[in-house]
């Protein structure tokens, strides 16, 4: 099967959503289908995979979008595809796959990563007003709302619920595909003198348990929550080690103010999260909004029991005192602290990990892609028989 798979930017250094169109395409290419890579630009060179620059130039981010959008409809005018899948709001296509959330949902509801009901009200003031994201909701709104809509990837039912919110799609419009871990890369055996090594250049002591929390937008994700969640544990053997870019100053304050900062232990960015997993004893991101965390699926796959919330689209795949805690408040400090505290019982917490590793199967890449080329095969067999007089552009794909 022909693919065509667009992305604003195509550099899995970049983010979560360019990673993994980065890795599909390499997986789709590895089955012997044809893939090309639609983006503004690009990271390394993929085996197999054809890379199409677009343009996208002008003035504003707005004006480079429309710019996007123009050019990647002039190809899709001379080159035929059997599935287009867009990562983001385009005008047509057969799969869109909103990686973030919806476009609609970022105006109605941008503000959730702030607690406070002034906070709340400026950022989706700023989120209104902010051209390019009115612009993304703009296309998705008319792509959404055609005769013939793509198929819509939720990362999860969280994220199809809020879908459900907004458009007026039939079921079959509707399919949940949960991120994938690749589980080679975090494998719990391959490098156990990780932990010991790691934790030694932390300053981590054998006898210490400590929580891991990796993450970008410290505000949303709940990274005050997790340090006075911290500070609420009184056993000193409990440390939280923060890894992940962004301005660390007002946490480390905290941190001071409630008397734990020599149990905060801030890392910064990382190119080798495995370390960090293999370090840690759980995992805990006590989120505000997250379609499919992937690194609470990576900690999973990783044996890491996890606390984390019902905003968090990857918990659907845990149930709450199995493989960890799936909290329904983030705001909730004490619930927090007391899921922390049960954490420190070996015993349960050893029994935790053992039922997070009987996930790892879900939790495949090549489970993943069977899923997708599923719901490929589905997509073209719908167009063909919504226009039973046109001829398909190729036969549907073997599910390999």
């Amino acid at each position: 099967m022909n693919v065509a798979l667009i992305i604003l930017h195509a550099d899995p250094s970049r983010g979560g959503a360019e990673q993994y169109t980065a890795d599909l395409a390499g997986a789709l290419a590895a089955r012997g289908h044809v893939v090309s890579l639609l983006a503004q630009d690009f990271g390394p060179a993929i085996p197999g995979v054809k890379l199409i620059p677009l343009i996208a130039s002008g003035a504003t981010r707005r004006a480079k979008y429309v710019r996007f959008l123009q050019s990647l409809e002039t190809h899709l005018a001379s080159t035929a595809y059997d599935i287009v899948h867009a990562m983001l709001p385009v005008r047509t296509c057969d799969v869109y796959h909103p990686h973030a959330g919806l476009a609609a949902e970022a105006i109605a509801s941008g503000h959730r990563k702030h607690e406070g009901a002034a906070a709340r009200a400026a950022a989706k003031l700023a989120n209104r007003a902010n051209l390019r994201r009115r612009a993304f909701a703009a296309v998705e709104k008319k792509l959404l709302a055609q005769v013939r809509p793509p198929v819509v990837l939720c990362l999860s039912e969280y994220v199809k619920a809020t879908v459900r919110r907004h458009y007026s799609l039939p079921a079959e419009k509707l399919a949940t595909l949960f991120n994938a871990v690749d589980l080679k890369k975090f494998d719990p055996s391959s490098r156990p003198e990780a932990r010991d090594s790691t934790r030694a250049r932390l300053g981590i002591g054998e006898d210490q348990t400590a929580a891991l929390m990796i993450a970008q937008d410290f505000v949303r994700k709940g990274l005050r929550e997790a340090i006075l969640a911290l500070s609420a544990v009184k056993d000193p053997k409990l440390v939280l080690v923060v890894v992940g870019r962004g301005n660390v100053s007002p946490y480390r304050k905290l941190a001071r103010d409630h008397g734990v900062a020599n149990r905060v232990i801030f890392n910064g960015p990382t190119d080798d999260p495995y370390s960090f997993y293999r370090a840690a004893d759980f995992f805990v991101l006590p989120t505000r909004h997250d379609p499919c965390s992937l690194v609470v699926l990576e900690s999973l796959a990783m044996g890491l029991p996890v606390i984390s919330t019902i905003f968090n689209g990857a918990c659907e795949i845990m149930e709450g005192g199995r493989e960890g805690f799936v909290l329904p408040n983030p705001a909730d400090v004490d619930a927090l602290a007391k899921a922390m505290q049960t954490l420190l019982n070996l015993q349960r917490r050893s029994e935790m990990a053992k039922a997070c590793l009987k996930l790892r199967p879900r939790l495949s890449f090549e489970t993943h892609v069977d899923d997708l080329l599923a719901i490929y095969n589905a997509t073209v067999r719908g167009r063909a028989a919504s226009s039973p007089s046109a001829k398909p552009q190729s036969r549907p794909l073997e599910e390999s």
